[in-house]
């Protein structure tokens, strides 16, 4: 037997109304032909947030192999090239590198955006979550270029990172409320809780805070030309900034102590274990790189552990209430065993 051919479906045509349309608004446009399914919208947030962290953490590369200045100007990488060239070496690769990143980052943002707008119902909470992380890249893009345009001016530095924490909180907030509904929020603990994990915020954005002025007054200038540091003893500001990480460890352990004798959800429970064991591990790399003259490895390691303490209290703050599904067709919310998944 001759089997048949196979047949070609039917390609529909294209109007000159369709292209129109796209390109007067190519998302409502993506939209009306495509249907995400809950899970695809999930990871795309998952993937702009895992982005996020990978770019800080390629960010820390940059300064700690003194490669800040690979790339001497900017937008282009010098006053003639675009790119790096093979004269600028390694620290000119590197820099370069991280600067092709933000594209890649800006992928991961607006793809989640698409898949946010392309749901059914339209959810605009959600989608506005994906456009004020595309700002924030866009911001902190121009940032990065001040940064290199001043010689690596310390506050300038300081000032990225603290950009790119509160683009973690939004990509985070994003992530979560892709598995809730738009029902009113409902909290699942009491006022007195509540107020504890607002000053575990406080003190974790503290924290954060502290430790850019340790950096910006240790020996990673970020570059290895004469790159001016901030006016403090790096001692001293080490020493605050571990005072806060006990301060931020102390409240973290109290809260688990007092959602337990509340008996509260699992959700905020499993949450406060997790930020709590994080926190164990990066007060133990700090320890650690601090009586070991802060070795570069440790350093990029404690970078990426300052990313997950702050995913992990915003994580905790958005576990303090849930949204009930409050429209047809819309997702409930997933709890912690369903994180995995994603």
């Amino acid at each position: 037997m001759h089997k048949r051919p196979p047949t070609i479906g039917r390609v529909p045509n294209v109007t000159r109304d369709d292209v129109a349309q796209a390109v007067r608004n190519p998302l409502a446009f993506i939209a009306e032909r495509w249907t995400p399914t809950q899970r695809t919208v999930q990871q795309a947030a998952f993937i702009s947030l895992a982005m996020t962290v990978l770019i800080v953490v390629t960010g820390g590369a940059v300064r700690l192999t003194g490669s800040g200045l690979g790339c001497p100007t900017w937008p282009k990488c010098t006053d003639d090239s675009l790119t790096a060239t093979s004269e600028m070496g390694f620290h000119g690769v590197v820099e370069f590198g991280n600067r092709m990143l933000t594209y890649v980052l800006c992928a991961a943002v607006g793809w989640a955006i698409i898949a946010a707008r392309s749901q059914k119902p339209m959810r605009r909470s959600v989608t506005r979550l994906g456009w004020a992380q595309f700002w924030l890249v866009m911001g902190n893009a121009v940032l990065g270029g001040i940064v290199v345009l001043v010689g690596l001016n310390p506050w300038t530095v300081a000032a990225h990172f603290l950009l790119s924490t509160a683009l973690i909180a939004v990509a985070v907030t994003m992530w979560q409320r892709i598995r809730e509904g738009d029902a009113e929020p409902r909290p699942l603990v009491g006022k007195a809780v509540a107020q504890l994990v607002w000053f575990l915020v406080a003190a974790s954005v503290l924290l954060i805070a502290v430790g850019t002025v340790v950096t910006g007054s240790g020996p990673h200038a970020g570059d290895s030309s004469d790159v001016p540091r901030m006016g403090f003893d790096w001692e001293t500001v080490s020493k605050l900034h571990a005072v806060l990480a006990w301060i931020v460890v102390t409240l973290t352990f109290a809260l688990w102590f007092v959602l337990k004798a509340v008996d509260a959800p699992r959700g905020p429970l499993s949450r406060t274990r997790d930020l709590f064991l994080i926190l164990l591990a990066q007060g133990a790399i700090g320890y650690v790189q601090y009586f070991t003259d802060l070795p570069e490895v440790l350093v990029g390691l404690h970078m990426f552990g300052s990313c997950l303490v702050w995913i992990g209290v915003v994580r905790v703050l958005l576990a303090l209430r849930e949204r009930p599904v409050g429209t047809a067709g819309l997702p409930a919310q997933a709890d912690d065993s369903q994180l995995s998944s994603v």
